[in-house]
């Protein structure tokens, strides 16, 4: 029979791993991992072997479990001002930022180990220079002093298709860097919708988000302008890549049709329901242009 102080104990115990699990932000990995996957099926042109498959999900999952609580260790303070993090480990003190941080370095030492011992020191490699870039470059650097801030540091988020597609062949190539683009230019009218939705929040953190310093409709422009060039980047690397045919063509001139309708609405209609679908649609757009490169990977 379980006593009350067993009980509380083992709610205890469950509050810690909760607040570690929550440092490694699971649904902002989803679809990091989402992108490695991909990437190793187009580095493959077919399924992946088992052994590639899993180094891209743990190793991939600890590179982006320890950035993501590098960044909650330095942006603790950050954290407490703004409804959508207020309750976050650091944030709330439950974990401190040292602690945080020893344990976001710790999980990119084994996301290291793990790509280099399974596959190759490229895709480790990679994996370390994601998590520079997000916590280096745009977490310490970027974040709190330009409304530039995603654009560049964008460039964090792009690498996962790279490290799954050196995981299984120990190169790059034209296909894979098409990767890296594709999702660099989805950036940020992803997060600028997001920003657009929160601006209230990133005003009160000081952070210079582009609508909270340029004003939402300046925003919804530059929204409409990246997702212009996004289209045809993504038409074009159904073309330089070989092993993308028709099912994969047909599936990104659909999305890219209703991404410009999407972008075209916040324009006419620049409030936050309307950046919010926008904001979920991104979602929804990258997740099955990967999907699709996955599928024509194996099929065509």
């Amino acid at each position: 029979m379980t006593t009350p102080d067993q009980t509380v104990e083992r709610h205890s115990v469950m509050t810690v791993v909760n607040d570690y699990i929550a440092l490694t932000k699971p649904r902002v990995m989803s679809l990091l991992l989402v992108s490695a996957v991909a990437g190793a099926f187009l580095g493959a042109a077919s399924t992946p072997t088992m052994e590639v498959l899993l180094a891209v999900l743990i190793g991939g999952a600890l590179a982006s479990g320890g950035a993501a609580s590098l960044n909650m260790a330095y942006e603790g303070e950050i954290d407490q001002k703004m409804g959508r993090t207020k309750n976050r480990p650091v944030a709330e003190g439950r974990i401190s930022p040292l602690t945080a941080a020893l344990f976001g370095l710790a999980l990119n030492a084994g996301s290291f180990a793990i790509f280099s011992l399974m596959t190759n020191v490229l895709a480790g490699v990679l994996a370390i220079t994601g998590t520079v870039l997000y916590f280096g470059l745009y977490t310490v650097i970027l974040k709190r002093t330009t409304p530039q801030n995603i654009v560049l540091g964008g460039a964090a988020g792009a690498v996962p298709p790279l490290v799954g597609f050196a995981a299984g062949t120990n190169t790059l190539n034209l296909s894979a860097w098409y990767m890296f683009i594709i999702i660099f230019f989805w950036t940020p009218p992803h997060f600028w919708a997001l920003a657009i939705m929160i601006k209230d929040d990133y005003a009160k953190a000081n952070i210079p988000m582009l609508p909270v310093v340029r004003g939402v409709r300046l925003t919804t422009v530059q929204i409409t302008l990246y997702t212009v060039i996004l289209a045809p980047l993504t038409i074009l690397f159904g073309v330089v890549t070989e092993s993308l045919g028709w099912t994969y063509m047909i599936g990104a001139i659909a999305l890219n049709l209703a991404f410009l309708w999407y972008a075209y609405k916040l324009i006419r209609i620049p409030d936050k329901p309307t950046a919010t679908r926008v904001y979920k649609y991104s979602l929804l757009y990258l997740a099955l242009v990967l999907v699709l490169v996955m599928v024509d990977s194996v099929i065509a």
